[in-house]
């Protein structure tokens, strides 16, 4: 069965040991196995100052967003895992998502993220699973333009969730990744 469609993903956190990027590479296999076409990638490979107005006019889009915001445009979706900070969308995820959306020099603004079809999910170490930053990123999302696609994932107590080859332990966790990744393959 060929595949129905390119889906680019990424956790929001940089860190070698991060849990949230286990959960993006787990839910990189489950679009695989609902048929889609997968670019999984890690923003550590994309650094880039912080978003400032200023440091922008003086030297324009870091080639590193535009190389993301190109790869973006390029795929039919995308899937985001998210580590919550303080119950917050974390600095990483948030300056991606500024950079990502500006115009690039004097090429139109062509917002990538438009009516593109969007999954989240998140985990932590914590009991809630990273639930409190759901909403947040959902609504950071939106006003990009992205299509974020109804339900999540999240995963508890992250530290013990993952097997020793990345697998999600929990029948009920590893379900709800499967479910959202079919879903987002549906979207597209």
């Amino acid at each position: 069965m060929p595949p129905s469609g390119k889906v680019l993903v990424f956790a929001g956190s940089a860190r070698s040991g991060s849990f949230n990027k286990k959960l993006a590479a787990y839910g990189a296999k489950a679009l695989t196995a609902a048929g889609a076409d997968v670019t999984l990638i890690d923003l550590a490979d994309y650094p880039a100052a912080i978003y400032n107005g200023d440091y922008e006019d003086a030297t324009g889009m870091p080639g590193s967003m535009r190389e993301l915001k190109t790869l973006i445009a390029s795929h039919d979706a995308v899937m985001i895992s998210t580590p919550e900070y303080n119950g917050c969308v974390p600095p990483l995820l948030v300056n991606v998502l500024s950079w990502t959306s500006r115009p690039d020099g004097d090429k139109p603004n062509a917002p990538v993220f438009r009516n593109k079809p969007v999954a989240i999910m998140a985990t932590s170490p914590g009991g809630r699973g990273g639930i409190r930053v759901i909403p947040r990123l959902r609504d950071c999302l939106a006003e990009v333009g992205a299509m974020v696609i109804p339900g999540f994932a999240t995963v508890a107590g992250a530290a013990k969730a993952f097997d020793e080859d990345g697998a999600l332990i929990g029948e009920h966790e590893a379900n709800a990744v499967t479910d959202l990744a079919e879903r987002l393959v549906a979207a597209i």
